[in-house]
């Protein structure tokens, strides 16, 4: 037990309530309960409140994260549903897991969370060991460098700067300094102090709302209308025809198809000196519609992007983390090499990039931010990689994930008209509908009855369960989605 000296009360309160949690934590409900209609009262008025301070019309529901917990959230109005969304693909351990409630219940994490430092300049003392101890022990394979940054967008963001550093570093060869003119012309954004380089993504991505990474955002117009972006080139994502096994030859063409498209770019900007410097991919596409693309097409996207001198950066802040099945999803690609740049966040519950030494900067201030990430989100993801460990949750993710896929096969078969091209791996899964008002009506028919699910792309539902998610948890849902589709 520790003891901190001439405490004010409140802050004793706080440490009090936190030792406490891991007793109080609420049983996981046996199954969904809807006690009034969706949204009830008390969120409709909640909603009425927060819409006249913002624009609030995103909100779906409001939690009582007091009460929720493991797989279930329990809304203002008591209703209790099993979350397949868990905030947008954030929670890796359900809601209120007892070794996060606990994960502050010592001082010095109780002081990291409160003393937040500027990282990149007044770093804890323990910064570098936890750096190593937590993050670069779950990397992906060769990457020795990592930054972490405040959320996924921020982390492409930076993920960007740093693919043109190591470009134009390339571009100069043994000269380091910069020219007095490019000194000069970058304070205008003109060249050669701000080269006319570009990030190349691919129709149905999604990578972020700030500046940069929105320019490469080609999933929905509401994201990018009326936005000044940058003129960068954007290629075609494999679309495949479903089920896989009956569509080899097409998918296999699908893929030639789009990889020629992206060399034909590639080679086209290299050529009017508008160069690609990097071309950043999701392993699932996720807002986009879940769209899936085979390991063969990701090994020959490495390689062109190798033969041309363009970094590959893999945006893994959907898919990272444990919801295919494995750490990182790219690793289901078996890539000869490491990406150049992995990106992370959400269940990762902070923001970053990993790297290859070969792109760390020369320069400092060159990849900065006051808070560039949270050492108090670190304790909380090693517990998190303590619990995938102990309770060996990559096993269960590919267990429920199996479960899952096959009644969703089944119900596929079962309802045909209603929902069809079942995709995924482990519990990162995904369905279409016919039309995008069935697709709505069939996800709002889920949460009357008591299941938070998902859209994404023009009329796909997706699954992000969170990785506590087990077989029973699939059994309910997939019994619940019957019903639904029996009585559309």
């Amino acid at each position: 037990m520790f003891r901190i000296k001439k405490v004010p009360e409140n802050v004793l309160s706080v440490i009090k309530l936190v030792r406490s949690m891991s007793v109080t934590v609420p049983k996981e409900p046996e199954k969904p309960s809807v006690k009034t209609s969706v949204p009830g009262p008390k969120s409709l008025q909640l909603l009425s409140e927060l819409n006249s301070i913002q624009q609030a019309q995103s909100v779906q529901l409001f939690g009582d994260y007091d009460n929720c917990t493991g797989n279930y959230f329990v809304d203002a109005d008591g209703n209790q549903f099993l979350d397949v969304f868990t905030q947008i693909s954030s929670s890796p351990l359900g809601y209120n897991h007892p070794a996060l409630l606990a994960a502050y219940a010592n001082s010095h994490a109780l002081k990291s969370l409160i003393n937040r430092s500027a990282l990149l300049v007044f770093p804890p003392a323990d910064w570098p060991e936890k750096l190593k101890k937590i993050l670069l022990a779950k990397a992906p394979h060769c990457m020795t460098n990592v930054y972490t940054m405040m959320c996924g967008a921020c982390s492409l963001e930076n993920a960007y700067k740093c693919a043109f550093f190591w470009y134009r570093a390339k571009q100069r060869g043994s000269k380091l300094d910069f020219t007095p003119e490019e000194l000069n012309t970058c304070m205008v954004n003109q060249p050669p102090g701000s080269p006319d380089l570009a990030v190349m993504s691919f129709w149905g991505a999604f990578h972020g709302r700030a500046f940069g990474a929105l320019s490469t955002t080609r999933s929905k117009w509401i994201h990018k209308i009326d936005c000044p972006a940058f003129d960068w080139p954007v290629a075609p994502f494999p679309r495949y025809q479903y089920p896989l096994h009956e569509n080899q030859l097409y998918n296999r063409q699908e893929d030639q198809r789009c990889l020629e498209e992206v060399s034909k770019i590639l080679d086209t900007r290299l050529r009017c000196c508008r160069p690609v410097a990097a071309i950043v991919v999701e392993p699932i596409q996720s807002e986009g519609g879940d769209n899936e693309a085979s390991p063969e097409f990701f090994q020959c996207l490495q390689q062109i992007c190798k033969q041309m001198g363009v970094a590959l950066i893999i945006d893994e802040v959907q898919t990272g983390c444990g919801p295919t099945g494995k750490m990182w999803g790219h690793e289901h690609f078996n890539l000869p090499s490491p990406p150049d740049l992995v990106t992370f966040s959400k269940k990762m519950l902070t923001g970053g990039f990993f790297t290859t030494s070969e792109f760390k900067p020369a320069q400092g201030y060159r990849i900065f931010n006051t808070w560039s990430g949270d050492p108090g989100k670190l304790i909380l993801l090693d517990e998190v990689f303590r619990a995938i460990e102990h309770e060996k949750l990559l096993t269960t993710v590919q267990q429920a994930g199996k479960v899952l896929k096959n009644g969703l096969h089944e119900l596929e078969k079962e309802f045909s008209t209603a929902i069809m091209r079942v995709r995924g791996r482990g519990t990162f899964l995904a369905f279409c509908s016919p039309t995008a008002k069935v697709r709505d009506k069939i996800n709002n028919d889920l949460r009357k009855n008591g299941v938070l699910g998902g859209i994404c792309g023009e009329k796909s539902i997706r699954l992000r369960p969170a990785l506590i998610f087990k077989e029973r948890h699939a059994n309910i849902y997939l019994d619940i989605l019957r019903k639904v589709l029996k009585n559309l």
